[in-house]
């Protein structure tokens, strides 16, 4: 049944074929394509090299035929391939714990040597989930900027009219070229600002952050008016009805973004209140205008989703509802080929920050730990003992999200302590 499959997929073309370059591999089992791998070729002779992700390609090439092994990076071959290559596809079966399947591969398309563009984007539709089903509204190549805007977690946009259900509604999706599973998405956000004067917060602090005695004998008050003033010039935010006792309560305007998401893995599509090592919902106050957020790459394209925004968050979104408003945003995407992250990471002018968002806070603590290790090792070039003496030093953790269904912790390092290690 293989190799009748393989015969389908690979229509017959008679010209010698060159595959070097970068090719997007897909296995196919029980008639369902996988995630597409970014396979990079390189023939010398009949000696067949080359990389997928981390991995080395290893084998030949002869008379359009290739026969190839994949080897992990502790030296363990985990699949053996073998197709033909004519034109621009390739097609055959490949061997994979003792299982054999078919594959099928494209060759990738050289993007265009062309300037940055920006683009205005006004979005006319919002979307309630993070998935790759969803057509993207946009394509950008890296480097491109997108100017665009939000509506509120409840729908609603700057002119305070209702445009979309509640549930954090997302601007986008964004399709970058060349994006692949196993890169990294990057996101260079230039401008969050405010487009409007009036917010919404919750009222109650989650009973996740609470007693239990606290949370059943807390007195509310169900007519509390927790409607909220922005006052841009100031760059304050007060109570639109303050009681008298809050009557000279004001913080500091601090706009961020509580999503920003890429697609899931495996065709999963999870609700906009969901975070988790695609982005989406972190609700994380270090997220603010001059942020660079990177997000794993899961499906081609990446299909990046934006929206949530905040005028002020204190630590772990403590209300359920921060001051959710609308924002103009701006953000450049880029990439980095080859490489990614288990969960999402940050950098501002002043920290790296890894973040870790896992069932419980014990979990989501260690996995923003082991993230950052992680960047400091492959970045920094340290070794364990060297991390654990700059992590054990000067390591800072936010608590950035409680009230979802996962728990975010944020783990961040000096950037300026960072230089002595150069």
């Amino acid at each position: 049944m293989a190799r009748t499959l393989l015969y389908l997929l690979l229509p017959t073309i008679s010209l010698a074929t060159e595959i070097s370059g970068s090719w997007s591999i897909k296995q196919v089992r029980f008639g369902e394509e996988g995630s597409p791998m970014r396979a990079e070729f390189k023939v010398d002779g009949t000696k067949l090299s080359g990389s997928m992700n981390d991995w080395k390609l290893e084998g030949t090439f002869q008379n359009d035929s290739l026969v190839f092994n994949v080897v992990n990076p502790s030296g363990k071959t985990v699949a053996e391939f073998k197709g033909k290559a004519q034109g621009d596809q390739m097609a055959g079966t490949v061997v994979s714990d003792n299982e054999e399947s078919v594959w099928k591969a494209a060759r990738q398309t050289k993007l265009a040597n062309t300037s940055p563009q920006t683009h205005r984007f006004e979005p006319t539709k919002f979307h309630r989930l993070f998935s790759g089903t969803i057509p993207a509204e946009l394509r950008l190549s890296p480097g491109d900027t997108v100017i665009t805007t939000t509506v509120d977690a409840g729908g609603v946009d700057s002119k305070g009219v209702r445009r979309s259900l509640g549930g954090n509604p997302q601007t986008g999706p964004f399709y970058v070229e060349g994006a692949m599973p196993g890169d990294t998405l990057v996101v260079k956000f230039k401008r969050i600002r405010l487009n409007r004067d009036s917010a919404r917060s919750g009222d109650r602090i989650t009973s996740s952050a609470l007693t239990a005695n606290y949370a059943r004998n807390a007195k509310y008050e169900d007519n509390f008016n927790s409607e909220w003033k922005l006052d841009r010039q100031e760059g304050y935010a007060s109570l639109a009805k303050p009681t008298e006792r809050l009557k000279n309560f004001k913080v500091k305007l601090q706009p961020m973004l509580g999503c920003v998401a890429v697609a899931p893995a495996n065709k999963q599509a999870f609700r906009t209140g969901w975070p988790g090592s695609f982005g989406g919902n972190m609700d994380y106050n270090g997220l603010r205008e001059g942020v660079t957020v990177y997000l794993p790459v899961n499906q081609e394209g990446a299909l990046l989703f934006v929206g949530d925004g905040h005028a002020v968050q204190g630590d772990g979104e403590l209300n359920g509802d921060a001051l959710e408003t609308s924002m103009d945003v701006e953000f450049t995407v880029d990439l980095i080929r080859g490489s990614n992250t288990q969960a999402p990471r940050m950098e501002s002018d002043e920290f790296l920050m890894a973040s870790g968002i896992q069932n419980s806070l014990p979990e989501a603590l260690q996995q923003a730990t082991t993230e950052l290790a992680r960047w400091l090792e492959r970045d920094y070039k340290l070794t364990a003992n060297e991390s654990a003496i700059v992590l054990g030093t000067s390591i800072k953790y936010d608590i950035a999200e409680v009230v979802d269904p996962q728990i975010h912790v944020v783990a961040k390092i000096s950037k300026v302590l960072l230089e002595t290690l150069k």
